[in-house]
């Protein structure tokens, strides 16, 4: 690691400063004014652990939007540091969900987090995903990773409630960093990066940022191929001593041949029926994602007690698509049927988020009030062409020894009409955290949302609103040692086509009800061994209410059932535990396991989207996550090495995703301005499932041994 990089981790750990702070401290700005906090003077605080500085971020904005001390948050939160992303030489989030206890992959960008499906993020805690439902983001733009465990419908809006992701983006910094990379692997891997910031003029009121990425692969799926594009402008100005303008844009071109992939084929027990290389896609398919992102962040201290962030995004993207998927085996057993699908989608996303926070002291205690609101736009195109099987002129495929050279330009396909839709989301929301004595906090808020829903195609729309209260406590009995207890709620609009379901079966009467969850959460944070290791043990209850279901007992239109009934309701019940430390002064380690029980209540069987009878798709019981580093000064190098276990899940068809363990290792060394990095993902080469589809899709195989070599010089 070289010296800039270890200064840079001990100055976002040991110190907080204001905006009017001394420009040589620049760097942290980024993490304070995001949290839109007010002056205070420089504090230097000893840093004790070298995994701290590493792996660890001792403050975070993203579970209450203020800057608060990781020891007096009252729900669970994980940070992976810039520092743990570089060790794992982590690319794209699939790359990173082994180091967030309870998190797995369930499909492309879509993960699952305490027994549910998640597939909504923000990026500097505010909507707006460039990469969309079937690409998976990349993290050349990341400065860290923020997952917020549980429902955060009160500070964020709707959502599922196992967890929601954060993207910290890279911010400019005015003190000057550049940094250019070569890397390359098997699989004909080959990429550049290069990454400068600094101060534009002699007083620091400008800073820049210009990163560039380029990465081409050829995967070991049949007829894919990946190639990686980003480029990312900052500016950042300091107008006054009270207030910072960042200016953002990002430019992402993603090119992924023979896409979109689906699984391979397996039996009941989760084996492979073909070679985990096999796909029904042809070398003419592809996706195509492009999108153009505009975000600027104004952070304002409006007096001594008060201060303002207020974040703009805006984004437009375009996702092209063409693609063959496997309908079902025939009698044979390997006779394959495709279906092919071509499809264009495009989104126009606005946002604006402003939080205003006002610190003062009554009746003894110091409180942290906080007032905000949002505001969100997504207006979208969806075109459809189809056709499937010997009808339309689609040859079948052999699944075990496959021959490719279909011509799409042959097949008899429906083209679909042009669907043009749009979503709102407004919310408005207060929180107080109050410091009720040395020993006790507590923190109490709520948030009212109001969404719309339009299907401008046919003229029709939908909207509803709901309250999010959030309430918790946190018990310090000493400086090493921190309880929490907390109850947050969330909840997820119907979409227009579940109302819709209704809207036309004259035997349902009255509203589809959002669905709503309700977490109660015990914890206990401890600092060992004077602060060598930290430890957070967490226990867990979710229930998750007014879940829609088809009715079984609905025959048709005025047959006095009604469609679709809200009587579901899932629970899932789960601990974590989580550490991070050094084991010795040249040895640093992270550690997660996590246990889950993710079960139907209330409802029919079969009936609850991702579930089969009472269990639920790609839900594991356990999953247990491991990375640890050893320092050799001596040599200037660092060895490290992690696992991932994965336990027996199901898919959507019932069968079985086998259990798995898959090894990882790095070396990593430096010599004067340059760096050498060594990477190899599955050790072992292990054949495994990531995550399961359904029968006629098959798996999502895992990607077989990986190695990546890069060499970046700093200057």
């Amino acid at each position: 690691m070289t010296k800039n990089k270890i200064s840079l981790a001990l100055l976002a750990l040991g110190f907080s400063s204001s905006i009017a702070a001394q420009q040589s401290m620049n760097n942290v700005i980024e993490v304070v004014s995001e949290a839109g906090e007010e002056t205070k003077p420089i504090e230097v605080i000893e840093v004790k652990g070298r995994a701290t500085q590493f792996y660890f971020f001792q403050e975070s904005v993203m579970a209450t939007k203020t800057l608060t001390d990781y020891m007096d948050l009252p729900q669970s939160l994980q940070v992976l540091s810039q520092e743990l992303l570089e060790d794992q030489a982590a690319r794209q989030t699939s790359d990173v969900y082994r180091s967030i206890s309870g998190m797995t992959q369930f499909s492309y960008s879509g993960v699952n987090a305490r027994g549910f499906r998640q597939d909504q993020v923000r990026y500097d805690g505010v909507q707006g995903d460039p990469y969309g439902g079937f690409s998976i983001p990349q993290l050349f733009n990341i400065e860290r990773i923020e997952v917020l465990k549980g429902p955060s419908g009160m500070l964020y809006g709707g959502g599922q409630p196992g967890g929601l992701l954060n993207y910290v983006t890279k911010k400019p910094k005015f003190e000057t960093q550049r940094e250019v990379a070569l890397f390359a692997g098997n699989y004909n891997l080959k990429g550049v990066f290069a990454d400068f910031t600094g101060s534009v003029n002699g007083s620091d009121t400008l800073a820049y940022r210009i990163g560039g990425f380029h990465q081409n692969v050829k995967p070991f799926r049949n007829n894919t191929d990946e190639t990686n594009s980003l480029l990312s402008l900052g500016m950042t100005w300091l107008p006054s001593e009270h207030s910072e303008i960042i200016f953002q844009y990002d430019f992402i071109d993603q090119d992924l041949g023979g896409h979109r992939l689906r699984g391979v084929p397996v039996d009941d027990n989760g084996n492979f029926l073909a070679d985990i290389s096999y796909s029904p896609n042809e070398k003419t398919d592809f996706q195509r994602v492009r999108a153009d992102v505009l975000q600027t962040i104004i952070n304002t201290d409006i007096s001594e007690n008060l201060s303002n962030t207020t974040v703009l995004r805006y984004l437009t993207n375009e996702r092209t698509q063409n693609y063959h998927e496997n309908r079902g085996l025939l009698e044979d057993g390997r006779t394959m049927v495709r279906e092919f699908r071509n499809q264009y989608r495009a989104n126009d996303e606005y946002s604006v988020t402003t939080d205003f926070v006002y610190t003062t002291s009554m009746a003894d205690m110091q409180h942290t009030l906080l007032v905000g609101g949002d505001y969100f736009v997504n207006d979208m195109e969806f075109l459809s062409i189809a056709g499937r099987g010997a009808p339309s002129l689609i040859p079948n495929i052999d699944i075990i020894n496959p021959v490719y050279g279909a011509d799409p330009s042959t097949y008899l396909v429906r083209e679909f009409p042009l669907s043009e839709s749009g979503n709102k989301r407004a919310g408005l929301y207060i929180q107080d955290q109050i410091a009720l004595s040395e020993q006790w906090q507590a923190i109490v808020g709520m948030r009212y949302d109001r969404f719309e829903e339009e299907d401008n195609t046919n003229n029709l729309s939908y909207s509803d609103s709901d309250i999010s209260p959030r309430f918790g406590v946190v018990y310090k009995p000493n400086a090493d040692m921190s309880v929490f207890a907390s109850k947050s709620s969330g909840f997820n609009p119907q979409s227009l086509s579940s109302i819709l379901d209704g809207d036309f079966d004259d035997d349902t009467t009255g509203r589809l009800k959002p669905e709503e969850s309700e977490q109660w959460e015990l914890g206990v944070k401890n600092k060992w061994f004077d602060d060598a290791i930290l430890t957070t043990l967490t226990f867990y209850d979710i229930v998750k209410d007014n879940v829609t279901v088809g009715n079984p007992d609905d025959t048709g239109i005025n047959d006095g059932q009604p469609s679709v009934l809200q009587i579901g309701e899932v629970t899932s019940k789960g601990i974590e535990f989580d550490a991070v430390g050094d084991i010795s002064e040249n040895w640093t380690g992270t550690f997660n396991y996590a246990y889950n029980d993710a079960k139907i209540t209330g409802g029919l069987p079969n009936s609850i989207r991702n579930s089969v009878g009472d269990e639920f798709v790609n839900a594991p019981d356990h999953t247990l996550g491991l990375w640890t580093r050893y320092d050799m000064p001596s040599i200037d190098s660092a060895f490290a090495m992690g696992m991932d276990y994965v336990s027996e899940r199901i898919s959507f068809s019932g069968q079985t995703v086998k259990a798995y363990v898959v090894w990882d290792a790095s070396w990593r060394t430096s010599y004067k301005t340059f760096d050498v990095q060594l990477n190899i993902r599955n050790l072992f080469d292990k054949e495994y499932a990531s995550s399961g589809f359904n029968q006629r899709n098959g798996h999502f195989p895992g990607e077989p041994r990986t190695v990546l070599l890069q060499v970046s010089h700093n200057f």
